[in-house]
């Protein structure tokens, strides 16, 4: 940020200019640094900060030679702009890279003023108000000015050490994806990145399109009460993961409601990061099979079916094609007869339950799978026999 005030402005009469030239050639560099070190130090954050003392000095000492040549009315403007701009970068990058709140940065430079007026009016004579009064506002916009281009270049700082240790994160997030498995060695380094136990029982879901999307609010949503859930990309959908957290209303534990309610696919209790990669690939399947009918994420539980049948069409083994060949000899509506008694008991697993689901007569239940049995060869009361039904028909 550029100083929008100049020294060369206040004060046109070479008396006055003079006599605040002799003001700031009184000012000591190495006084004006100790008084700011004594009061610099009393901020917790600088007195914890593994930085030495020694170098808070020597920065103190180039910033207070800086803006005292600043603030003379025959200065260079646009060279101490860029001297000004060198130091603030200096101390913006290594106040950020300590870890110094940016408050507690604000408060130390924004001593510099303080320092720099008491000693400035220590030096003056009683002659010498109107003088002081004409400079304060340049004196305080040039330290202003100092101050906004550290914070600047400290909050961009800042932002460079978050991708850097994203990037770090995301590629050891990366790496448990990879196609070579890692190592047990490289699991526990990664478990140690991502703040984890490598045995942690995890939750893994996959989502595309919108629900993408949204999975990345509610991501967000647990980042801003201080829980990370961790993501990685897979094509155009998208990977997350966390901790199991039964805790009611803690973050993590009302992001993972959340994620049930999205249509995604989702596999609880994964056994830690070594089995973190196939589940998700499964999480994955199962989001692929979610249905206009679906509601919520998609788990095992409800959708293992649906697994198996993919994983059979994928191998090429016929699940149900003599099936659909011998209901072909019936009529339409005998077709559609048998097919609901079938899915309906298969669902309940009583006569009953599913007799009075379908308002019939348990004996005409048992016509309808006894007429099944006879056309297909498929005995629906053995689990055997009906769990092909079940796969095929999922």
């Amino acid at each position: 940020m550029s100083n929008c005030y100049s020294t060369q402005t206040v004060g046109s009469d070479g008396a006055e200019a003079r006599r605040w030239h002799e003001l700031l050639d009184r000012l000591l560099v190495a006084a004006l640094t100790d008084t700011f070190l004594d009061r610099v130090l009393q901020i917790p954050s600088y007195r914890q900060a593994p930085l030495p003392a020694s170098e808070i000095r020597r920065t103190a000492a180039t910033s207070f030679a800086a803006l005292i040549k600043s603030l003379r009315h025959d200065v260079d403007s646009a060279g101490m702009e860029a001297e000004r701009l060198r130091i603030a970068t200096e101390v913006g990058v290594s106040r950020a890279r300590a870890g110094i709140p940016v408050e507690s940065l604000m408060s130390a430079i924004r001593l510099d003023f303080s320092v720099l007026w008491s000693e400035l009016t220590a030096q003056a004579d009683e002659a010498d108000a109107a003088l002081l009064v004409r400079h304060a506002e340049i004196v305080w916009h040039v330290v202003d000015s100092y101050a906004s281009q550290t914070q600047v270049i400290y909050i961009a700082e800042q932002q460079r050490i978050l991708n850097e240790a994203t990037a770090i994160r995301q590629g050891y997030v990366a790496a448990v994806f990879g196609p070579v498995n890692p190592t047990t060695e490289m699991l526990d380094r990664i478990a140690n990145e991502l703040g984890l136990h490598p045995d942690t029982p995890l939750d893994v879901t996959v989502a595309a399109g919108t629900e993408a999307t949204q999975l990345r609010v509610v991501i967000a949503h647990a980042a801003r009460r201080g829980s990370e859930i961790f993501t990685h990309p897979l094509g155009d959908a998208l990977v997350a993961f966390w901790p199991v957290d039964e805790r009611p209303g803690s973050a993590v534990h009302e992001a993972a409601e959340e994620i049930r309610r999205l249509r995604c696919g989702l596999v609880e209790n994964v056994a830690g990061l070594p089995a973190l990669a196939s589940s998700a690939r499964i999480a994955g399947d199962l989001a692929s099979l979610i249905s206009d009918r679906d509601e919520g994420a998609l788990t095992l539980k409800r959708a293992w079916a649906r697994i198996a049948r993919m994983r059979m069409a994928e191998a090429g083994i016929p699940i149900a094609a003599d099936v659909d060949t011998a209901l072909a000899r019936c009529g339409g509506a005998e077709r559609e007869r048998l097919v609901e008694a079938v899915r309906t008991y298969a669902a309940t697993g009583s006569v009953g339950a599913a007799s009075e689901q379908l308002f019939c007569h348990r004996n005409t239940l048992m016509n309808r799978l006894r007429r099944f049995r006879e056309l297909t060869g498929i005995d629906v009361m053995i689990p055997d026999q009906i769990a092909r039904l079940v796969v095929a028909w999922s």
